[in-house]
C-alpha cells in the first residue's frame, strides 16, 4: 500500500487541485496492477514523510497484526490509520450478508460462521457510543424529520450535519466545536446513518445550523403536527413564557446581545432572550429570539400573531406578561386566558374557600371573586408557598432591621454618622433594597435643634392590610373562563410549570447556556437547535412515561450511554484477520427502554469481514 497524490481539475471552473488516494499494488504473473482502495479527499494534511508509515499501519490493522514501535508516526497518523482501516473494513462485503456459495468461493473450507482463531490476538478498537444516538435517531425518524429536511431542499451531507448537531445536543450538549469533536472521536452515529463525520469540516456544522434556523417555521409546524398525530392531543391550551441566557465574551457583533435582568444572576454578561409558546402537553409551538433587554409584555403579540391558534384557545402566562394592554389584545383576538394577576392586594377568607387536591396530595384552598369586568379572580393558598413566603419575609425583615440597627449604633459612636442627609440616603437605599419588608415598617428619624443632625431612630412594624405578607402563600389568578370550576382553572394554570421545566431542561440538559457565538444567525441557530433537541427528548420521554418509566433525561441519557459499538479483530491460523463490528449488549434497564420504544438491541447490526 502507498499514498498517491494526483492533480485534477474542477469540472466547473477548470481550477487545478490535488487529491490523495490509498493505492494497493498487486501482481498477476508478469502484470502489475494498482488499485485505488480509498479516496482520501483533497484535505489531506499529514506530512509526506509519514505517508509510508501510515500505509504500513493501515495494512497491519487490516491483517490484525500488532504494530511495532514506529517513531516516525505521529498521534495524528495513528488516528488516521484507525479511521481509514475502519472505512476499508466497512467497504468490504460482510460475511454476514453474502450467500453460502459466495462465501465458499471467497474462502474455501469456511462454509459457516465458525472460525479457528488465536484468542491471544484479540484486539478491541474504535469504541463509539450508540445508545443515545440509536434512541434519538429512532424518534427523529418517527417524526419524519430527515424526510422533511430533504423536502425543504437539504442534500444528504447537510441532513447528516443537521442530524449530528441535534443528536449531539441531546447526548453531549456543548458548543458546535465540542459537537464536532464528539461526532469525530466518541460517537457511533456514523455507523447508524452511513455518513463519515470524521471527514466532515467544522464549517459544515455551522452551515447546517444556519439551514435549520432559516427553515424554522416549516420545521416547527411539521414537528408540532407530528406530535399531534403521535399522541392525539388538541390545541386548546397555549403556555407562554420567556427565559434568557448569557454570552461568554462581549458579543460585540450580536445585535440582540444586550445587558438586562438575568434569570440566572448573570447580569454581568450580555444576554439574549428566548420566548416559547407550548401546548398543554409541553410541545413547542413557536420559539423566537429577542434582545436580552426585551420587555416581556412587548413580546406577546409578536409570538401569538403568527401562531394560528384556533378561536377560543386559552393562553396561560405569568404576571410579568399579563399587562392590561396584553389582556385587552388577547380578548380582541378571541383568546381566553388564565394568568397571574398583577393586583397587589389580597382577599382571602379560608372559610369561603373550596379545596382542591394537587398531584402530590397537597390541599390547595381557592376562593373565587368576580371583578368589575366580569373576570373570575381566584385567590389560591398553597401550604408550600406559605412556608416559602414566610421564610422570604423573615429574611427580608431581618436584613432591613440589621440596617436600622447599624444606623442606630452609628449615632453613639465618636465617628459615627449623624448627618441627616447621609442617614436619609442610607435609609432610602435600605428601603429600596428590602422593599418587600420595608413597606411594613414605620421609621421615625428624630433631629436635633439644628435640624442637621440625627438624635434618634425608632421604628414600629405593622403588616400592611391586603398585602402579600398579610396572606402568606396566597396568589391570585385572573381568567375569562368563568364557567369552569375552580379545580379545572387551577390545574390549567399549573400547566405553566411545564414551560418552567422546559427552560430548566434546555439550560441544564441541552446546552442552551452559555452562548459562544459572535454572529446573529449563529446565536439564533444555536438556540433553535436546543429547541429541536427538546422536542425529540420530550417525545421520547412521553412514550416512556406512558409505560411507567418517568426518569429525567439526564438519567435516561446516562443509562443509554453505556452501550458502545466496537470492532473486535482476531487472527486465524492461516494469517488472515477476522473483523467483527457490533454493539455491546444493553443492560437490563436499557433493554426495557429498547422494548418500549421498539428499538433493536444491536444498533447498526453485526458487520463481519474476513481480510
Amino acid at each position: 500500500m502507498f499514498i498517491r497524490r494526483t492533480q485534477t481539475r474542477n469540472r466547473t471552473d477548470g481550477e487545478p487541485y490535488w487529491t490523495y488516494r490509498l493505492v494497493e499494488t498487486s501482481r498477476a504473473g508478469s502484470t502489475v496492477k494498482q488499485t485505488t482502495l480509498l479516496n482520501l479527499g483533497c484535505h489531506f494534511d499529514l506530512p509526506k514523510q509519514e505517508w509510508p508509515a501510515l500505509a504500513r499501519r493501515i495494512d497491519e490493522l487490516l491483517r490484525g497484526q500488532r504494530p511495532l514501535l514506529d517513531a516516525t508516526m505521529s498521534e495524528t497518523g495513528q488516528a488516521l490509520a484507525q479511521r481509514y482501516a475502519a472505512q476499508l473494513i466497512a467497504l468490504r462485503p460482510s460475511a454476514a450478508s453474502i450467500t453460502p456459495a459466495q462465501a465458499a468461493m471467497a474462502d474455501p473450507g469456511e462454509p459457516g460462521r465458525y472460525q479457528e482463531v488465536d484468542l491471544d490476538s484479540l484486539d478491541l478498537v474504535r469504541p463509539r457510543s450508540v445508545g443515545v444516538e440509536h434512541a434519538a435517531l429512532s424518534v427523529m425518524r418517527q417524526c419524519g424529520f430527515e424526510d422533511k429536511l430533504a423536502e425543504l431542499g437539504l442534500n444528504r451531507p447537510q441532513i447528516a450535519a443537521a442530524v449530528g448537531n441535534i443528536i449531539a445536543r441531546m447526548a453531549h450538549p456543548g458548543s458546535e466545536l465540542a459537537t464536532h469533536a464528539w461526532l469525530q472521536q466518541r460517537s457511533g452515529l456514523s455507523d447508524l446513518i452511513g455518513f463519515d463525520f470524521e471527514a466532515m469540516d467544522l464549517n459544515r456544522l455551522y452551515r447546517a445550523s444556519d439551514a435549520l434556523y432559516k427553515r424554522r417555521e416549516a420545521l416547527q409546524d411539521h414537528l408540532f403536527a407530528q406530535a399531534q398525530s403521535i399522541f392525539g392531543f388538541g390545541q386548546t391550551i397555549t403556555l407562554y413564557d420567556l427565559t434568557n441566557t448569557y454570552f461568554e465574551g462581549m458579543a460585540a457583533g450580536v445585535s440582540k446581545a444586550k445587558r438586562g435582568h438575568s434569570k440566572e444572576c448573570r447580569s454581568d454578561c450580555p444576554l439574549v432572550t428566548l420566548a416559547m409558546a407550548l401546548d398543554g402537553s409541553g410541545f413547542p409551538r413557536r420559539a423566537q429570539v429577542f434582545a436580552g433587554n426585551a420587555s416581556e409584555p412587548a413580546t406577546l403579540k409578536d409570538m401569538l400573531t403568527s401562531l394560528g391558534a384556533p378561536l377560543g384557545a386559552t393562553v396561560v402566562m405569568d404576571a410579568g406578561i399579563a399587562t392590561e394592554a396584553n389582556l385587552t389584545w388577547l380578548r380582541a383576538q378571541g383568546y381566553h386566558y388564565v394568568v397571574v394577576s398583577r393586583l397587589r392586594e389580597r382577599q382571602f377568607d379560608p372559610a369561603l374557600a373550596t379545596e382542591v387536591q394537587s398531584a402530590g396530595d397537597v390541599t390547595i384552598k381557592i376562593q373565587r371573586v368576580l371583578d368589575a369586568q366580569g373576570h373570575a379572580l381566584l385567590y389560591c393558598h398553597s401550604p408550600a408557598r406559605e412556608q416559602k413566603d414566610r421564610a422570604i419575609d423573615a429574611a427580608k425583615a431581618a436584613g432591613f432591621e440589621a440596617v436600622l440597627l447599624k444606623l442606630v449604633a452609628g449615632l453613639s459612636k465618636p465617628r459615627g454618622t449623624r448627618d441627616v442627609a447621609r442617614i436619609m440616603e442610607r435609609l432610602g437605599r435600605a428601603k429600596q433594597r428590602f422593599a418587600r419588608a420595608a413597606q411594613h415598617y414605620q421609621v421615625e428619624v428624630a433631629k436635633d435643634d439644628t435640624g442637621t443632625q440625627v438624635r434618634a431612630i425608632t421604628w414600629t412594624k405593622r403588616i400592611k392590610p391586603g398585602s402579600a405578607a398579610m396572606h402568606p402563600g396566597v396568589y391570585c389568578l385572573r381568567t375569562t373562563l368563568v364557567e369552569l370550576d375552580d379545580a379545572t382553572l387551577w390545574r390549567t394554570y399549573t400547566m405553566l410549570t411545564n414551560l418552567e421545566s422546559v427552560f430548566r431542561s434546555l439550560k441544564t440538559d441541552l446546552g442552551l447556556r452559555p452562548v459562544f457565538h459572535q454572529i446573529d444567525r449563529r446565536v439564533e441557530g444555536h438556540l433553535f437547535i436546543s429547541v429541536l433537541a427538546y422536542h425529540f427528548v420530550h417525545t421520547l420521554r412521553l412514550q416512556l412515561k406512558a409505560r411507567g418509566i418517568e426518569d429525567s433525561w439526564q438519567t435516561l441519557r446516562e443509562t443509554l450511554a453505556t452501550q458502545q459499538r466496537v470492532t473486535a479483530t482476531l487472527q486465524r491460523r492461516d494469517g488472515r484477520a477476522v473483523h467483527v463490528r457490533k454493539a455491546t449488549r444493553p443492560e437490563p434497564h436499557h433493554q426495557k427502554i429498547n422494548e418500549i420504544l421498539g428499538l433493536a438491541p444491536n444498533p447498526g447490526g453485526t458487520h463481519r469481514v474476513l481480510v
